[in-house]
């Protein structure tokens, strides 16, 4: 078993490889469809301020190509490798879409919690986020605009690991 091992070994440095050319060439992996990235990041607004952070917390892992991300930031990160690092500009036709007025909506009081007050975020119950912005009277207005909508963002991203994906079974 030993010389088997041992001439495997010598033939991979002959070919130019080695055991840790093996390694490294999986390290390489470019992010493409179907691969499982995990980063960092640091996503900043216009005016500098930190909007989001993996500071602190485990990083972020999705697979790329399934739309688990925002556009532009997944165009941006195509054939990144682990070890890079890289700022992405999204704009925010490429991130959340344009603040449209007309997804601020009209609703009667009694369908918002009693302590709700301008400002209060609210979820309904298919999960989507709504900000109150104004109480008067018997009705509420409420935001459904994505927090980030019109809002043109930066990333700074540090790429970890490249993944090939799993394969399913059968």
């Amino acid at each position: 078993m030993k010389v088997r091992v041992w001439i495997i070994a010598a033939m991979l440095t002959l070919l130019g490889t080695g055991w840790s050319g093996v390694a490294q060439a999986e390290k390489t992996l470019p992010i493409g469809d179907g691969m499982k990235v995990t980063l960092e990041y640091t996503l900043t607004l216009p005016d500098k301020s930190v909007a989001d952070s993996t500071e602190g917390k485990p990083p972020f892992s999705f697979t790329y190509g399934n739309q688990e991300i925002i556009p532009g930031l997944e165009k941006a990160l195509s054939g990144l490798k682990e070890g890079d690092k890289k700022r992405v500009a999204v704009s925010a036709d490429e991130a959340y879409g344009p603040y449209d007025e007309k997804k601020k909506v009209t609703v009667p009081k009694k369908n918002v919690p009693p302590e709700a007050k301008v400002g209060t975020l609210l979820r309904s119950q298919d999960g989507q986020q709504a900000k109150v912005v104004e109480m008067k009277g018997d009705s509420v207005v409420v935001d459904t605009n994505h927090p980030l909508a019109g809002k043109n963002l930066v990333f700074d991203v540090n790429i970890l690991k490249v993944e090939k994906p799993m394969k399913a079974p059968k």
